[in-house]
């Protein structure tokens, strides 16, 4: 089985992480992909609003039926913070002939070489950028750990832009599926 893993703070999920999560599935012949909220992000503890049960019903919201996604409630079910290496040791032991594929976005693969234990998740795991390829991104890349680059359609959308637009009032119509825009309105997130 192919396993994918998207993990994140999904304050709120949009349509650009179900749109990156389909591209990762089509190109990566992936048999399911799962997106894992973090609990307890070690690097954005201050800027999450929504709850982690909350931000957990969104993700459920924005996949709705779709057989190939499911919301993982793994790092919401333990504690202490939310570390990569933890989520892939677990789903290498609880689905053992699997083979892992960690989804990460540009922004996050100049980083991920300080991340907690960076070469053991390379070892459980497949690293897969979810890229605007460009050269001098994937020259950037290649002197941290080995990453497979997945070219993504461009989509300029950010979780921050969408509880901003939601702040100021402002629609997030098209930004998120209407069942999470209706989750936020019931909820009162982001004002």
């Amino acid at each position: 089985m192919r396993l994918g893993v998207l993990g994140g703070t999904f304050d709120p999920p949009h349509v650009g992480h179900l749109l990156a999560a389909s591209d990762a599935c089509e190109a990566l012949a992936l048999d399911r992909l799962l997106f894992v909220p973090a609990k307890v992000p070690p690097y954005k503890t201050r800027t999450v609003q929504a709850s982690p049960e909350q931000r957990l019903q969104m993700l459920e919201l924005t996949i709705g039926d779709d057989p190939r996604f499911e919301a993982s409630r793994l790092e919401l079910d333990r504690d202490g913070l939310s570390f990569t290496v933890d989520t892939l040791q677990t789903l290498s032991e609880t689905t053992p002939d699997a083979s892992l594929f960690m989804l990460i976005g540009e922004d996050l693969a100049t980083q991920i070489a300080s991340w907690r234990d960076a070469a053991r998740i390379a070892e459980l795991a497949t690293v897969v950028v979810l890229a605007r390829a460009t050269s001098a991104t994937h020259s950037a890349l290649e002197s941290t750990l080995p990453m497979t680059m997945l070219a993504t359609r461009r989509i300029e959308l950010s979780s921050t832009e969408i509880r901003d637009r939601v702040h100021a009032g402002r629609s997030i119509h098209g930004f998120v599926t209407d069942a999470v825009s209706a989750f936020i309105r019931a909820a009162g997130l982001y004002r």
